[in-house]
């Protein structure tokens, strides 16, 4: 991982100030990518029928996948000073994306970029700035784990 001691605490502290709120601020996430994104949609069967960004935040599948990618990532801010448990959350994931439910990973970035987004907009700029490499981080390792999937 090319994450320093001071850039894995500043990201952390960064991810903390989206975490407090993760079903809220994991909904919006998906809110937006899917109205900005709509093909995104697509891979859930279940959210398909719904067309306006109110339904969809009122929507408790759209929640608790919402707070599920949060509580994924969480995972992996957690043991970014440690590569082995880092990969040990990113890989199965990686997997079970590529093989299981076959989404693009184009998709990986559109959400990092949409949460990067979402923390300069509630937190300022200096926010984003600590928590880009994170997601550069997870973004390759995903893209890295597809190609040994054969994508």
């Amino acid at each position: 991982m090319s994450l320093s001691e001071a850039e894995v605490q500043s990201a952390r502290g960064a991810w903390e100030k989206m975490y407090v709120d993760a079903e809220d601020n994991g909904t919006a996430v998906l809110v937006r990518m899917f109205t900005e994104h709509p093909d995104t949609k697509s891979y859930f069967t279940h959210f398909k029928g719904m067309d306006s960004a109110e339904e969809m935040k009122q929507s408790d599948q759209v929640r608790g996948h919402g707070k599920k990618v949060f509580s994924a990532i969480n995972d992996m801010v957690q043991h970014l000073d440690n590569s082995e448990a880092f990969l040990g959350i990113v890989t199965p994931l990686g997997k079970k994306h590529a093989t299981q439910l076959k989404i693009d990973p184009k998709n990986f970035r559109i959400i990092c970029d949409i949460i990067l987004q979402l923390m300069e907009e509630k937190f300022g700029g200096d926010c984003k700035a600590s928590f880009e490499k994170v997601t550069n981080e997870i973004c390759t390792h995903l893209n890295n784990i597809y190609k040994e999937e054969g994508w």
